[in-house]
């Protein structure tokens, strides 16, 4: 047996849940891959040590001195240092590496200066908790993604895996020691640090275990388990026990925070079960994640939302009879380097629904034009302000009457549908609504589904 596990941020933050997270490690001999984060927050006002790294950067980049920023996050890491009495000088050691980062700043593109800098909280982490192992008799070692060999695209800040990496990964499964791994960032073909999205770490223990041909892959983070709605909205969400692959990557992209939404990739694939489990308690179940279940008598597993969106809606008669419109319309976002999320149209009509932040106002008065000008259009304009709910599961298919209920659920609630689609798998429908209203159409919508009246 082999497991990969992955700590979050949290469950790294200082010397007691380092010490936390080593116990569980310990505990299970199987566990011999450990992918961890920078340590995150320490209470509700502390900051990321991602945070800190940006924060830093950007001096280093404006020209401003950068030193007591540097000095504010070796401390970080020497706190876990001393509260765990390790006795190597890892605190020097990070600090010279830190320092060494940001003397990079005019020898690359800010981009990728700004990869390098965020890469060291995640890098650094490994190398404490590489440390804390052996000084308890472990036989654990620091590995870096680099030079193992997770060769990343040269796309900074959002770099995707090239595949050659997973036959260089593979020999990390070899062996009886104890792997400790950063995660969130790899190497180009070139030798420049790339970093995936924000929660990348997820990604990086994904692959590590497809990689490796794991028997499992251990999320940990800091809840029991993976929610049917969010339980900051709705406080007694039940837990979810099994989850599908296709729900899991649904939900997370939707706004479930607890597993990255491109980490499903790669265990996909590979068929291998995620386990989403609380660092707090890891004797809990927590939520298995698995290629395929039983779904012929469920219905819907879970409801998530996300804020943030616009849709970009593009009207002209007989639309549906001019060959290649919706290329052509997409074409131009492509031109822009702008990525789009759903595209719900009808005979005249085609909206184009994608995140607020891809759309600045120098961008969007470019691509309104572009349209009005390339596809002679009637109408076009931008709706901004928007959510996103998601309903989803799999055995959605087998039900009849959905739609109404979700439908039924949002008039109660007292929220207009501003759009509506389901996807051609019919394993999720998605709802647009104004972003006001997100919570109390995610409250209403999981009293439809999960507290029905008897």
């Amino acid at each position: 047996m082999m497991k990969v596990c992955k700590f979050g941020g949290s469950s790294v933050a200082d010397a007691e849940t380092v010490a936390h997270v080593c116990d569980i490690v310990l505990a299970d001999p199987d566990r011999r891959i450990v992918v961890v984060s920078a340590p995150g927050k320490r209470d509700a006002t502390d900051t990321k040590v991602t945070d800190m790294l940006i924060a830093c950067a950007e001096l280093a980049l404006a020209g401003a001195p950068t030193e007591a920023h540097v000095h504010g996050i070796t401390e970080r890491f020497r706190n876990i240092q001393v509260g765990l009495d390790v006795p190597e000088d890892i605190a020097a050691i990070i600090h010279a590496d830190l320092q060494a980062r940001v003397a990079q700043v005019d020898k690359m593109p800010a981009a990728m200066f700004m990869d390098l800098m965020k890469a060291g909280g995640e890098d650094n982490s490994a190398k404490v908790i590489a440390a804390v192992l052996r000084h308890r008799g472990a036989k654990a070692r620091y590995v870096n993604p680099g030079e193992a060999g997770l060769l990343l695209t040269a796309d900074f800040g959002d770099a995707q895996l090239l595949p050659a990496s997973y036959e260089k990964l593979a020999s990390l499964g070899e062996g009886d020691d104890i792997v400790v791994f950063p995660g969130f960032f790899g190497q180009t073909p070139e030798g420049d640090i790339a970093t995936f999205p924000r929660g990348g770490s997820d990604i990086t223990g994904s692959i590590l275990a497809a990689a490796v041909k794991a028997d499992s892959y251990e999320n940990f983070t800091d809840v029991d388990s993976v929610f049917a709605a969010d339980p900051r909205i709705v406080p007694n969400a039940i837990a979810i026990t099994e989850l599908s692959f296709r729900e899991m990557r649904e939900l997370a992209y939707a706004g479930f925070s607890v597993v990255h939404d491109e980490a499903i990739i790669p265990a996909v694939h590979a068929g291998i079960p995620i386990y989403v489990k609380n660092t707090h308690s890891p004797e809990n179940p927590g939520t298995r994640i698995v290629p395929q279940h039983d779904s012929s008598t469920s219905r819907v597993v879970g409801i998530a939302s996300s804020s943030g969106f616009c849709t970009i809606s593009v009207r002209k008669v007989l639309m549906n009879r001019e060959i290649g419109f919706g290329r052509r319309l997409l074409h131009i976002l492509e031109d822009e380097g702008i990525s789009y999320e759903h595209t719900p149209s009808g005979i005249d009509d085609m909206s184009i629904v994608l995140k607020e932040k891809n759309l600045d106002s120098d961008r969007e008065s470019q691509v309104l034009a572009r349209i009005r000008q390339d596809l002679d259009v009637d109408d076009v304009s931008v709706e901004r302000g928007l959510a996103l709910l998601m309903i989803v599961g799999e055995g959605m298919r087998y039900a009849v009457g959905m739609a109404a209920t979700a439908t039924a659920a949002l008039a109660k609630a007292k929220v207009n549908i501003e759009m509506m689609n389901q996807g051609s798998s019919e394993i999720s429908m998605m709802f647009g609504i104004k972003a006001e209203a997100r919570e109390r159409a995610v409250r209403s919508l999981y009293q439809a589904f999960f507290e029905p009246p008897e």
